[in-house]
Formats: structure tokens, sequence, C-alpha cells
């Protein structure tokens, strides 16, 4: 199992911090009550953002401030030399959020992270959630009610709509991984699910979409563990074979990453699946008391 690092609360930096997008998720981080403690712009050092300090690389922060992650707003040019910097510094988690990285740099960076021991939630991804404590990424605030449940999703809009359809349900999370949409990821969701479990949550939340074999994968997982009270959602049940739908994860191949294929494998591991997102929220309602 990976290390599990991103499901701890961290001392966090913002890579891209004096960017449009990192300066106004900054703010909404620190609103959350995320321990934003640097930013880091090369060329920007010395400049302050939202009450945070920005350096101009990662060593220096993490010498000045004992960052121990970052979440990354670096356009995909600049990604790879970002990541790597990250690595090098010793940061325990790296949250990327950045679309349409290379292929080939995400294959360097990703084998690089995994060589180091570095959790690596992304590309392409919206963040993470410890509800009620931190929040490192994009996600809306305003989603989230504390509660028990751990919701795993490889969507980004669709756990925004997941999770508060669950909140305004009565149903509370206790942590959300958006794990990202790209064909190449740091965290996949068999990983994901194994991780949310150590924190014995009353129920596991899955959203999944066409496209590979992750989901396949999770419920030989859940299947083998024995695990209860996991429930599904799969989108693009009308997708047609070998067309992308909205990202680069997000394509069947012919004869596998059907959504009919994943629903199938699902409850055949014994998980309950939604057939849309309120038959998700009832089947979960019925199942878990908050």
């Amino acid at each position: 199992m990976k290390g599990g690092s991103l499901l701890t609360e961290h001392r966090v930096l913002v890579q891209g911090i004096t960017g449009k997008q990192g300066q106004h998720h900054t703010a909404q981080m620190l609103e959350y009550g995320t321990k934003i403690v640097g930013g880091v712009t090369p060329g920007k050092g010395g400049r302050i953002v939202h009450g945070v300090p920005v350096f101009n690389d990662v060593q220096r922060a993490v010498e000045r401030t004992g960052a121990t992650a970052s979440v990354v707003f670096v356009p995909a040019a600049n990604l790879e030399q970002a990541v790597v910097e990250g690595i090098e510094a010793g940061l325990e988690t790296m949250v990327i959020i950045t679309e349409r990285t290379p292929l080939h740099d995400a294959m360097h960076i990703l084998a690089l992270a995994r060589r180091r021991g570095v959790d690596v939630l992304g590309p392409n991804c919206p963040g993470l959630c410890l509800v009620g404590h931190s929040k490192v990424g994009i996600m809306p605030n305003r989603i989230f009610r504390e509660g028990d449940l751990a919701v795993v999703s490889r969507s980004g809009t669709l756990t925004y709509e997941v999770v508060h359809a669950l909140s305004s349900a009565g149903l509370g999370q206790s942590v959300v991984l958006g794990l990202g949409g790209d064909r190449l990821l740091g965290t996949d969701m068999r990983e994901a699910v194994e991780m949310v479990l150590e924190k014995r949550p009353s129920g596991v939340v899955m959203i999944g979409e066409i496209g590979g074999q992750m989901e396949e994968e999770a419920s030989l997982l859940i299947k083998e563990l024995g695990v209860e009270n996991v429930f599904a959602y799969v989108a693009g049940v009308s997708a047609p074979p070998a067309r992308r739908m909205g990202h680069a994860g997000a394509i069947v191949s012919r004869g596998t990453g059907g959504a009919w294929d994943k629903i199938q494998a699902l409850e055949a591991s014994g998980v309950a699946v939604g057939r849309s997102l309120g038959g998700l929220v009832e089947l979960i309602s019925n199942r878990v008391s908050e």
C-alpha cells in the first residue's frame, strides 16, 4: 500500500501561488483551515500573497517553513521541473492540479515519485479534503458536511455533485479524494480505496467513469477483503467505444473500459451500484446510519 501521507494534515506550499488560479485557491484553502505556509514562483521571491510568503524555489521554501506537501498550479510546460523540484526538496505529498500534462512528463515524474516514496494525487485532479480540517486543491468549500463516509472519485465536477448531494441528505464525509482524469495517475482507485479503508469509514463511495481498468481492479480488492458498505456510481453508460469523453482517461477501448463492464465487476464484488446520483444517495441512506 502507498504511504498514506495523502490522508495526513500537512504544512502546505502552493507552487504557482502568484498566478490567477494559485491566488484564488490559496484564499479558499486558507478559509477552509489548511496550513498554507508558503508559496513558490521563480523570480517572485519576497512577495506576500494572502499573508503567505513567496519563495523562488521549493528547497528554500521547505527550509524556511518546514513544509511537507505542495499543491501544484504551474502551467503544463513547467510541470515536470516543478514536481521534480518538490521531490528533490523532500516533500512527502504532492497534489497536482495542472491539466494537459504531456504523457512523457507524467511518466517521468510519477516514476520518480514512486522511487522516492512521494505520494502524488493527480495530475489533472481537484485535490483532497479531510473534511472539517483541511482542503488541498480546488474543491468548493461549501459542499462538505463532516461525517464518516469516504469518497474516492475519478471525476472532478461529478465529485462536487455527489458530495453536495450526500451533504444535503445528511450523509457526512471524513475524506474526499479526487484522483484525476489523466491516463497516468499518481494514485489509482485501488490504492485510494485501500488507503481510506485504513480510516475505518462507515462506508466508501466510489465515483467511476468509462476508460481504463481502475474500477475493476478496485473491485478485486473489495472482494478480496470482504469489505461491506461500499457504494459506487459509474458515469458514461451511453458512451460509444473509442471516443474520448471529457478528458484523456475517459475513453472506452473496444471490449474493455465500458461503464457496464465496470458495473458488473463492482456488483460481482458486492458493491451497491447506483444507476443515478439520486439512486446512489438512496442506497447509502438505506445502508449507512450517520
